[in-house]
């Protein structure tokens, strides 16, 4: 073989080998990631009240929050642990924290890692119930 065919050949089959340890892995890590989230496993709903919601996390922030629920009143609730992948429905649950709340959630579970959330249950959206568990009317002004 010459010496002109050798480096190029190396380089091939450092590129392959490259590709086979680096990029193959990234890929399949990529479309795991991205099926894990675009399939929802499960929906529903959960009511109770939020007695927690914090940003959490050293390099990825995500907001993570607990629901006590609790169907016969002196009864030891049952804590839902879920993560609201958004701002703005973190905000929405913030200003309904001391009320009765029905949760809208969707599981997707086995996340490849912990950036996109503690808990595989992400809440979508907040609303406010009245005590008998029945959507609360509006308040007057619109508030």
């Amino acid at each position: 073989m010459a010496d002109g065919e050798f480096l190029p050949k190396l380089k091939r089959v450092l590129f392959k080998l490259l590709a086979a340890v680096v990029i193959l892995p990234a890929a399949g890590y990529g479309i795991w990631a991205w099926a894990a989230l675009k399939f929802v496993y499960a929906s529903g709903e959960r009511s109770g009240y939020v007695q927690k919601l914090s940003k959490k996390g050293w390099l990825c922030k995500t907001w993570e929050g607990e629901l006590a629920m609790s169907n016969v009143p002196g009864s030891a609730p049952q804590i839902f642990d879920f993560t609201v992948p958004d701002d703005k429905t973190a905000a929405e649950i913030q200003k309904r924290m001391g009320q009765r709340v029905s949760l809208r959630y969707e599981q997707h579970p086995r996340l490849p890692n912990a950036c996109f959330g503690e808990t595989s249950y992400f809440v979508t959206g907040a609303e406010v119930q009245d005590s008998l568990g029945a959507p609360a009317p509006p308040r007057p002004g619109g508030a």
